[in-house]
C-alpha cells in the first residue's frame, strides 16, 4: 500500500497535532498557534481519512485538566533547570526565586496557545486511537455515534 511507508510514531503525531487515526492530517486549520482567531478552529474532520475530530457535545471540556498538567509539568522543568543551572536563594539581594516565579509566569502566559493545542490533540488521541489500516477500515461507529447533529454548539 502506497499509504504506509512508514508508521508515524505516537509522540511526534500529537506534538504536530495530527490525526490520530492516521496520524497524517492536520487537526488545525491554521499551522500558526499564535493567530489567536483561529488558535482552536480544527478541521470537523481530519483532511486526510475522514475522522470527525468533534465527538461529541463539550468533548473538550476535559482538556482543561491536560492543560493544567502540561503548564505544571512545565513548571516543574523550569524549576529544576533554574535551580540546576542557577540555583535559588531568598536571603542574597538577587531574590533569584522571584525572577524563576516572573519568568516562568510570562513563559506560562506566551505558551498558552501552544499548551491549548497540545491538551486537545492528547485529549481526542486518548479516545480516537491509530488504525494502521486507516486507508482501508471505514471509521469506526464508536467515534460517530455519539454525534447529535442537531445538538452541535448548542451550548
Amino acid at each position: 500500500m502506497a499509504g504506509h511507508e512508514s508508521k508515524p510514531g505516537y509522540l511526534f503525531s500529537t506534538i504536530e497535532n495530527r490525526c490520530p487515526r492516521c496520524r497524517r492530517g492536520k487537526l488545525y486549520v491554521s499551522g500558526n498557534p499564535y493567530r489567536l482567531k483561529t488558535t482552536l478552529k480544527m478541521h470537523p474532520r481530519c483532511p486526510v481519512c475522514g475522522q470527525p475530530t468533534d465527538i461529541e457535545v463539550g468533548f473538550y471540556y476535559g482538556t482543561g485538566y491536560v492543560s493544567y498538567g502540561l503548564a505544571v509539568g512545565f513548571s516543574v522543568f523550569t524549576f529544576f533547570a533554574w535551580w540546576i543551572l542557577i540555583g535559588f536563594s531568598v536571603h542574597d539581594g538577587d531574590h533569584r526565586v522571584f525572577w524563576w516565579i516572573g519568568l516562568n509566569v510570562v513563559a506560562l502566559i506566551l505558551l498558552q496557545p501552544v499548551f491549548m493545542r497540545l491538551s486537545r490533540s492528547l485529549w481526542l488521541s486518548w479516545f480516537v486511537k491509530y488504525d494502521p489500516d486507516w486507508e482501508t477500515n471505514p471509521i469506526s461507529r464508536e467515534s460517530v455515534e455519539r454525534i447529535v447533529p442537531g445538538q452541535m454548539n448548542n451550548w
